[in-house]
């Protein structure tokens, strides 16, 4: 079976968020399973695109509206992500080095959508299935089926994935004139609340729908950002799948980011030595409990409620934990993070920006992570943390309702801390009950890690389910 995922994002060319990871990893499962998964995506202006090899497999060039543009595909030479990997490069368009943020998004990835189905529709066979990824692809369902110009691929089946239904790619209708031309009797199925919204338009018009966890499924059908109704009707055809990690390359015995690697038996001694580096670094006391926010600081993350549950918990525990954050996101967010430096040397700090490296050490270091999110459709840190022996703290909501156990609940079986509100009070509870649990109850934590580093969040059961799904 042949699979196209088409994607505005992919690690480790370009990423910005949960959907980059699930990109650069799914379709490398899918090809271990035996079939043949492509990854196609635009061509920005990255450290990738130097630092690795490429070959010219097309030039063509097709219109958006009345604009005639060129576009050529570069293909990786060596396969070294474990698939083939495609970049649509379009002078003026994609040729930046942000991946979102211009005002143009809509035009950039409306030429990049229409630019990947001119070239598959110039294929002497065609692919199985075409697996698009959030609203930056969600208008390709909709074009394969009634754009006139791409009838001999009319007929291949669409697989639509929705990482985060928050963002919808809206348009006015002002800009229809850049679709190709379509049965006009069929444009309804763009319209969501007179607009063009691609993301409802892929709902209504992929075969099958998806979403990164069964709970984040059920959620879109009471909170889906004006689109509840539509989930309710099309419910038939959505249903949800829990995300993986990739477990080559979040292992804590081999990654080579790592200032110590250890496993599940010598977790206590390897933690140890990786905690005590990232205090030196940070000029915390490594006796205490160490705290890590790693994420957007954005709403959705309920990143503002961080200062002040730093505050209050610093001055619950009289200055006894330790508390990191790395992050980028609301600019006056960081700046009071910043600012809260100076004030709590040697308790807090905070890395603002993103540091792969930083963040794989902080998972191998810490004793707990914070994740309050408002909206979490999956979420992939508190996986990575399991993985690592870190415990998860987490809002009872989407992927993290799937993922995480009370740990006091079923006898102690669980391994985490959830909590019900992303608010500063429950945020605060949850510190408090890891503080006790990290005094009093560390022979239970001891017996816990090594359990949920055991747990299989691997791709290998995800990409089985979408198979089948493909089917």
């Amino acid at each position: 079976m042949e699979i196209i995922h088409v994607s505005a994002e992919c690690y480790p060319v370009a990423k910005a968020g949960g959907l980059g990871d699930v990109v650069g990893a799914l379709p490398k499962y899918q090809n271990r399973l035996g079939h043949v998964a492509k990854v196609v995506m635009p061509k920005y202006k990255v450290k990738f695109l130097d630092q690795n090899e490429f070959e010219l497999v097309h030039e063509s060039a097709t219109y958006i509206g009345s604009y005639w543009f060129r576009y050529h595909i570069l293909k990786e030479k060596t396969n070294k992500l474990g698939f083939d990997l495609y970049l649509i490069g379009i002078d003026g368009l994609t040729d930046r080095e942000l991946i979102y943020g211009y005002d143009d998004d809509s035009e950039r990835f409306l030429a990049f959508q229409i630019a990947c189905l001119h070239w598959i529709n110039q294929w002497a066979h065609v692919p199985d299935v075409v697996h698009c990824h959030d609203h930056h692809t969600g208008l390709i369902p909709f074009m394969m089926k009634y754009s006139y110009g791409l009838s001999k691929i009319s007929g291949v089946r669409t697989v639509f994935t929705i990482h985060n239904g928050q963002y919808q790619g809206w348009m006015g209708w002002d800009k229809k004139y850049l679709l190709p031309d379509y049965d006009n009797w069929k444009g309804g199925l763009l319209e969501w609340n007179h607009m063009i919204n691609p993301l409802a338009s892929a709902v209504k018009c992929s075969d099958v729908v998806t979403t990164v966890s069964p709970s984040y499924m059920e959620e879109l059908r009471h909170q889906a950002n004006g689109l509840e109704k539509l989930f309710e009707y099309e419910r038939g055809k959505c249903l949800g799948i829990l995300n993986g990690i990739d477990n080559e390359y979040w292992d804590p015995r081999s990654d080579a980011m790592l200032n110590t690697n250890y496993d599940a038996k010598s977790f206590k001694l390897g933690k140890a030595a990786n905690k005590a580096a990232i205090c030196k670094t940070f000029g915390f006391n490594e006796e205490y409990p160490l705290f890590i926010f790693i994420g957007r600081l954005v709403g959705e993350k309920a990143a503002e409620i961080l200062p002040e549950s730093i505050n209050r918990a610093i001055w619950e525990h009289d200055g006894k934990i330790s508390i990191l954050v790395l992050g980028s996101g609301d600019s006056n967010l960081e700046r009071r993070l910043t600012d809260m430096k100076e004030t709590y040397k040697g308790i807090y700090n905070c890395y603002i920006g993103y540091n792969e490296s930083l963040a794989h050490n902080l998972y191998a270091a810490a004793d707990f992570l914070l994740m309050p999110s408002r909206v979490e459709p999956c979420g992939l840190n508190q996986m990575y943390a399991l993985r690592y022996g870190t415990i998860p703290m987490v809002r009872n909501t989407g992927g993290l309702k799937d993922t995480v156990i009370d740990i006091g609940t079923a006898d102690f079986k669980g391994y985490g801390i959830v909590f019900n509100n992303p608010t500063v009070e429950d945020l605060v509870i949850a510190i408090n009950r890891a503080v006790g649990w990290y005094g009093n109850n560390n022979d239970i934590l001891e017996a816990v890690i090594p359990r949920i580093m055991a747990i299989d969040n691997s791709w290998e059961r995800s990409a089985k389910k979408y198979i089948d799904i493909y089917k």
